[in-house]
C-alpha cells in the first residue's frame, strides 16, 4: 500500500489555467519523497487537493488506501501538513498551540500534553513553551509549525518550503529531526527551492512541469543519468591565462581558480592528468552546484521545448 498514491488527476481552475493535467504519482510509504518544479508547475496545486483545500476537476486520490471522496475523514487523519506561509496565531502560547491542534484531531488533553512536551523537547522549543508565538524568532516559529503538524503522530507530514528564510544552521537542525523522522516510519513529501536539500534528504524525486509529472524515480537513479558535473578548482599558483585542457570545457575564474565540466564518461583523474601536464597543481575541489540543481537548471533553461523533452535532453 502506497502512503499516496495519485491516478490522472486533473485541476482547472474557474478562469480556465490548468493548474494539473492528468498526474500519476506513486509515493511509498515510509518514503522521504522531493516533489519540485518551476514556480507555476503545478505542486501548490497537487498539495491543495491531497490535504482537501483545493476541489480537484476530476482523477483519484488515496492516502495510505483511503479514497480523498469517499474517506475524508481518514485521509486527513493521516497527514500532517506545514504550510509555507507562517499561519500561527501569534498571540497565543507555544504550548497552547499545539496542545489546541492535537485537540482538533481528539487527541484527548493528558495525552495531547504529554505529546506536546515530545514534541516540543524534539524541536528545541520546550524552553519557549510558555512565550508567545510572536516573540520566537523565524526559524522557531518554523519549528513549531512542524511541531504542530506532528501532535496527532500522522503518518503522512507533507513539508512545503520548511526551511524558508531560514539561517543555515537551523536549517540543518531540522534535516536532522527530518531524517530521524522518517527513520521512526513517517513518510515524508517535501516541496524546497532549496535543491540542496532535496538532494541530502530525499530518496524519491518527483519533478512537475507545466502540470505534468516529467520525472518520477529515486534520487539516485535521477542523478546517476546526469552527463556531467561543474566543479570550481582552487590552484596553488596564480594563472594569467588558462592553457588547453582537451576533452574539458573550462574557463578561468579568477587568479587562483578555474571552472570545469566534467563529462560522466571521464574520470576524475583524467582532469587531473590534464591539469598537471598544463603544469597547474589543485589545493582544492568542490561542486559548483549540487547536482539536482544542475538537472533543474537544464529543465528550465529552454523554454522552446516541450517539458518532457528538456527532461529527456536534461538526463540522455
Amino acid at each position: 500500500m502506497h502512503a499516496l498514491s495519485v491516478r490522472q488527476l486533473v485541476k482547472v481552475y474557474a478562469n480556465g489555467v490548468q493548474a494539473l493535467a492528468g498526474i500519476d504519482l506513486d509515493v511509498p510509504r515510509g518514503d522521504f519523497c522531493a516533489l519540485l518544479g518551476p514556480n507555476g508547475a503545478g505542486k501548490t496545486s497537487l498539495i491543495g487537493i491531497v490535504t482537501s483545500l483545493v476541489r480537484k476537476t476530476s482523477g483519484e486520490v488515496s492516502v495510505f488506501g483511503h479514497d480523498l471522496d469517499r474517506e475524508l475523514n481518514a485521509v486527513k487523519s493521516a497527514i500532517g501538513v506545514v504550510p509555507q506561509e507562517i499561519n500561527l496565531n501569534l498571540w497565543d502560547k507555544v504550548s497552547n498551540i499545539v496542545v489546541n491542534q492535537a485537540g482538533f484531531y481528539g487527541v484527548p488533553p493528558a495525552r495531547a500534553r504529554r505529546r506536546a512536551e515530545i514534541c516540543l523537547r524534539q524541536l528545541q522549543l520546550w524552553d519557549k513553551r510558555h512565550d508567545s508565538a510572536r516573540t520566537l524568532s523565524g526559524g522557531m516559529k518554523r519549528r513549531l509549525m512542524i511541531a504542530r503538524a506532528l501532535m496527532h503522530e500522522p503518518e503522512l507530514l507533507i513539508l512545503d518550503e520548511p526551511t524558508a528564510g531560514v539561517d543555515i544552521e537551523i536549517r540543518r537542525s531540522m534535516w536532522e529531526f527530518l531524517r530521524e523522522t522518517n527513520a521512526a516510519g513517517t513518510t515524508i513529501i517535501l516541496t524546497t527551492h532549496y535543491l540542496e536539500e532535496a538532494e541530502n534528504l530525499c530518496r524519491h524525486v518527483a519533478i512537475i512541469d507545466h502540470g505534468r509529472v516529467v520525472v518520477d524515480d529515486r534520487m539516485a537513479t535521477v542523478l546517476a543519468r546526469l552527463q556531467q558535473q561543474d566543479f570550481l578548482l582552487t590552484l596553488r599558483e596564480a594563472i594569467t591565462f588558462l592553457p588547453a585542457l582537451p576533452g574539458f570545457d573550462a574557463r578561468q575564474v579568477s587568479d587562483h581558480e578555474i571552472e570545469v565540466a566534467v563529462p560522466r564518461s571521464r574520470p576524475l583523474n583524467e582532469l587531473f592528468a590534464e591539469l598537471s601536464a598544463a603544469g597547474l597543481e589543485v589545493v582544492s575541489l568542490r561542486n559548483k552546484a549540487n547536482r539536482l540543481e544542475e538537472l533543474f537548471m537544464k529543465l528550465t533553461e529552454r523554454k522552446d521545448r516541450t517539458p518532457a523533452g528538456r527532461i529527456e535532453e536534461a538526463l540522455q
